[in-house]
Formats: structure tokens, C-alpha cells, sequence
């Protein structure tokens, strides 16, 4: 479980960049209804969600496991895990953006 998920900065980061949380869930690639069970602290964040929430927002991975209370962190990935990961991150946030203005 998380131990505290920071709802206002994430909708903030969110609004910033002008996207909503269903963007954000495309990102990770999870479901909406998986995504507010993270909001609500009823679901932990994966390491590689934790990587395309990062990749969305702009910000860095650690900062975005603090704010969504990742409990621990993930056992360290290889450099070619964490260049794909940030490549799938990548590809899913744009992904999202072009559903949202089709």
C-alpha cells in the first residue's frame, strides 16, 4: 500500500502541462479505475509506473515515488530496463496526448 499520495501535487503537476488523469493513466498504462485507487491509497505504484508518471510530468522518478508514498523502491533495473522503460513512458504519453486531441 502507499504510505500517502499527494493528490494536490500531482493534479498540479497535471494541470501545469494541461493534461487530466485519464493522461496520466494512459501513460502508465493502467486503467482509470486502478489509477483512483492509487489516488485514493488502495493501490501501490510499480516502479515502471512510477518511470511514465515521471516522464510525463517532468519530473524526477524519486520525486514522483515520494509524492505517490512508494513504500520501497524497486530492486535496480539495468540501464537498458530503464531506457526502455522511459522509451515506453515516452511513446504512451504521446500516445494519450493524440487521443485527447482526436
Amino acid at each position: 500500500m502507499a504510505l500517502f499520495f499527494d493528490i494536490e501535487w500531482f493534479d498540479a503537476r497535471l494541470a501545469d502541462r494541461g493534461l487530466t488523469r485519464a493522461a496520466l493513466a494512459a501513460a502508465a498504462r493502467i486503467s482509470e479505475p486502478d489509477l483512483a485507487l492509487a489516488f485514493k491509497d488502495q493501490r501501490e505504484l510499480s516502479a515502471a509506473e512510477v518511470a511514465a508518471f515521471a516522464e510525463l510530468l517532468g519530473e524526477p522518478a524519486g520525486e514522483v515515488a515520494t509524492r505517490a508514498g512508494v513504500s520501497t523502491r524497486a530492486p535496480g533495473q539495468s540501464a537498458l530496463e530503464k531506457r526502455l522503460a522511459a522509451i515506453e513512458a515516452r511513446l504512451a504519453a504521446i500516445e494519450a496526448r493524440l487521443a485527447s486531441e482526436g
